[in-house]
C-alpha cells in the first residue's frame, strides 16, 4: 500500500497543485491523506477549499481550520485566519470544523495534526531561544500517552517542519512539512519562529512494506511559483508571509 501525506497547505493552491502534479508522475498512491490546516493564510482560502472538497480526501481537522470556523464575535481572530473565514462560505466554515481530530487510516496507521490529544501542541519539537527544535525522546514519548498502543506508523503536521522519529517500542511518527507556508511567527507565549529554509512545497509518501520487509519514508520537497503566491500576500497586505514564501525564512 502507498500513502501520500498532504500537511498545512494553508490556502496556497499553487503549492497543492504543484504536489498533486508531482505525485501524479511518481505513480500516484493508493490513498492520499490530508492532515489540516487547509486554508488560513492570505492567499487562496475559497480557492483551496474548493480544490480540497472535490478532492474529498481522508482529512482532519487542524488548529487553524477550528479558528477559522469560529465566529469571529466569539474571539478576536488572526489575521490569517480572519482572512479565510471571511472568505468562506458558512457551509465550507462548518465543514472544516466538523472534520475529526485523529483518524485511523489504515490499520494501525493514524493521522492527526499536532497530537493525538490535542490540535495546537507540538509533538516532535519544543522551543529554544525563540526557535522550534527537536524535543527529547521522553517527552515526545509521554505526548503520545493518548494514542492508541496498537498504532504502529503516526502522521502529524503542524510543526511545518519535516521529520521521521522511531519511538522504541513505540510508533514510527512522521511528519512531512507543510505544503503551503514555509515559513511562520507565532506570538504566542514564549514567541517563536518555525523555518523550513527554502520555499518548496514538501509532502510525503510512505510504502508498506511486504511481511518480512521494512516500510520505507519518503519526504519530498518541490519547486512551484512561489513568486505568484508571495506576490498574492503582498496584495493581502501581509509582507512577512510574502518573505516566508520567497524564502523560506522569516523576516529578520
Amino acid at each position: 500500500m502507498r500513502i501520500a501525506i498532504l500537511a498545512d497547505i494553508h490556502g496556497n493552491v499553487l503549492a497543492l497543485e504543484a504536489v498533486l502534479d508531482d505525485l501524479r508522475q511518481r505513480g500516484g498512491a493508493d490513498l492520499v491523506v490530508n492532515l489540516g490546516d487547509c486554508v488560513s493564510g492570505p492567499l487562496w482560502p475559497r480557492e483551496t477549499m474548493e480544490r480540497l472538497q472535490g478532492l474529498d480526501l481522508p482529512t482532519v481537522r487542524g488548529n487553524h481550520d477550528r479558528r477559522v470556523a469560529r465566529d469571529p464575535l466569539e474571539d478576536a481572530m488572526w489575521p490569517s485566519d480572519r482572512y479565510a473565514h471571511d472568505r468562506l462560505t458558512p457551509a465550507q466554515r462548518e465543514a472544516l470544523f466538523a472534520l475529526p481530530v485523529t483518524l485511523e487510516v489504515a490499520p494501525g496507521v493514524v493521522a492527526f495534526h499536532a497530537r493525538p490529544d490535542h490540535d495546537e501542541k507540538y509533538l516532535n519539537e519544543t522551543i529554544a531561544d525563540g526557535r522550534l527544535v527537536r524535543a527529547p525522546l521522553a517527552a515526545i514519548t509521554r505526548r503520545l500517552k493518548a494514542l492508541d498502543p496498537a498504532c504502529r506508523i503516526a502522521f502529524c503536521g503542524h510543526s511545518h517542519r519535516s521529520g521521521l522519529i522511531h519511538i522504541p517500542d513505540g510508533p514510527v511518527i512522521f511528519n512531512p512539512g507543510s505544503i503551503g507556508c514555509p515559513a511562520y511567527d507565532d506570538s504566542t507565549p514564549p514567541a517563536h519562529v518555525s523555518e523550513q529554509g527554502s520555499p518548496h512545497a514538501r509532502y510525503g509518501i510512505v510504502e508498506f512494506g511486504e511481511p518480512g520487509r521494512p516500510d520505507r519514508f519518503e519526504a519530498i520537497a518541490i519547486d512551484y511559483d512561489h513568486e505568484a503566491a508571495a506576490r498574492q500576500a503582498e496584495q493581502a497586505e501581509r509582507p512577512e508571509w510574502a518573505h516566508a514564501l520567497r524564502t523560506g525564512f522569516m523576516p529578520g
